[in-house]
């Protein structure tokens, strides 16, 4: 059965999401629960890894947590007071059990288990090298990387080893790591991937995002900081910095699109963060309309946004059918043409003889921007005017987000112009990235050293993409179609 939505190829796929317990009861019951609270951040797969201070026990599924993590059954074999888990969307690797996380292994200190959130750009170079050297992969991740560069380090403990792997990888993670001497969690040193911690009693949990906190009743400490590692045992925890300082760079479309809205990034709330992305829109892209409406269910705070500083009253044009997810329909070419109609569908009674203003969170293929005006328009709307609340997507993104190559990224191909003319809007605007940053709360963008990673508008990559400018351009085919697969 399919668990994704096989119409919506027109969106930036979530990376991923990472949720880990430690010292709580029934550790199991948590990480489900924390992990149904990450569900939108990885739709492909799930997996849990508990320890209960002798042994390590994992169950990995394809599919959404719940109808794999709500059996009793089930969470009575992951036994232990420690667990991690993990909700996958696939970036790097093809979608197959192998490939599910949390990846296990048993090194010479213990078991290990590793939940990772991210992309590492030079994953290919190295598995190369661990290849030459002996080492035998059980699957196609980038993840497993890591577990290898913590067994052949010649470093003798377990945390020195961790930290020689993670000084010679590239790229974006945030990982949560469980061992038998207590857990790990860490983040690049760009802090380019989200990971927050957060207290239940006296239980440390580390997750994705806040509101798998809230969902399972935990506080919220702080986030971890970039190029942080935390280890939490039953000694208490300890944090490390190990790299050097530089300027973080966090992904800034996880307050355009990825994070929940009932979720805290970097100190901020994303609802209100993508309101005031929709009013410094209405003020760069004023029109002339009777009614203001988003594209569910992500172009709804920056609609609200919109509304309220424009003086257009926000109404729900369109609506959303939330059982599209999984289907038993064939995806024929008719069906896929008639597919936005299953998942979108116009209020006609409202919006017949009116002038909209349309909002969505982005453009990627342009495919279903160009469905839902068709939609408006046959629904009766006089005109229909798209506004978009992210800049053009104009890059590829190597950490994590499954982005198509940019032969495939419409705004890479074509100006606004254009844009407008494919779409058949009756006009297009994009919120600049100047006016994204004074949303996120920073008076300008430094584009000598941006605050955060905008390389998906920008081209402005903050890391080497080793992988991608050492291969042969036949490879970087290969690689990208494994990538996008």
């Amino acid at each position: 059965m399919l668990t994704t939505n096989p119409f919506d190829d027109d969106k930036l796929r979530e990376e991923c999401g990472v949720f880990g317990v430690w010292g709580a009861d029934s550790a199991s019951a948590l990480v489900a629960l924390g992990l149904h609270a990450l569900q939108h951040r990885g739709q492909e797969a799930a997996g849990i890894t508990t320890y209960d201070g002798h042994q390590f026990h994992s169950h990995r599924a394809m599919g959404h947590v719940a109808g794999n993590f709500d059996r009793d059954d089930i969470i009575r074999k992951l036994a232990g007071r420690a667990g991690i888990g993990h909700v996958r969307y696939s970036t790097t690797g093809e979608t197959a059990i192998r490939n599910v996380q949390p990846l296990f292994a048993e090194l010479s200190s213990g078991g290990f288990a590793v939940a990772h959130n991210g992309n590492l750009s030079n994953a290919t170079k190295l598995r190369r090298e661990l290849n030459r050297r002996g080492s035998i992969f059980q699957s196609t991740s980038d993840t497993e990387t890591i577990i290898h560069l913590v067994a052949t380090s010649s470093y003798r403990t377990l945390l020195d080893r961790f930290i020689d792997a993670l000084k010679q990888v590239e790229g974006a993670y945030s990982l949560i790591c469980l061992t038998s001497e207590g857990m790990l969690a860490c983040r690049d040193p760009l802090g380019i991937r989200p990971l927050v911690m957060g207290r239940l009693g006296d239980a440390y949990i580390f997750a994705s995002e806040t509101v798998a906190l809230d969902v399972v009743g935990a506080t919220y400490i702080r986030s971890v900081e970039p190029g942080e590692l935390i280890i939490v045992s039953d000694r208490g925890l300890r944090s490390h910095r190990p790299f050097a300082p530089v300027r973080p760079r966090p992904c800034i479309f996880e307050h355009v699109y990825f994070s929940r809205p009932d979720s805290i990034v970097d100190g901020s709330s994303v609802y209100s963060v993508r309101k005031q992305i929709g009013a410094e829109l209405a003020v760069e892209n004023p029109v002339d309309a009777d009614f203001v409406v988003p594209v569910p269910d992500s172009g709804v705070p920056a609609a609200i946004g919109y509304a309220q500083q424009s003086g257009i009253p926000f109404e729900l044009g369109i609506i959303r059918s939330h059982y599209v997810g999984r289907t038993f329909i064939q995806p024929s070419d008719q069906v896929r043409h008639l597919g936005v109609k299953l998942k979108h569908n116009a209020n006609s009674a409202l919006i017949q003889g009116k002038k909209l203003v349309l909002i969505d969170d982005s453009i990627v293929r342009g495919t279903t921007s160009l469905k839902i005006v068709q939609m408006l328009r046959e629904a009766g709307a006089r005109e229909v005017h798209m506004r978009i609340a992210s800049p053009p997507t104009r890059h590829s993104c190597f950490y994590g987000v499954d982005t198509p190559e940019r032969a495939k990224l419409l705004a890479a191909q074509m100006n606004v112009a254009q844009m407008n003319d494919y779409i058949k809007a009756d006009s297009l605007a994009f919120i600049s990235i100047e006016g994204l940053y004074r949303a996120v709360g920073e008076e300008t963008r430094d584009d000598a050293q941006p605050q955060y990673c905008d390389a998906c508008f920008t081209g402005a990559y903050p890391t080497r993409l080793t992988d991608f400018e050492e291969s042969e351009p036949a490879d970087q085919l290969a690689l990208l179609a494994e990538r996008y697969a």
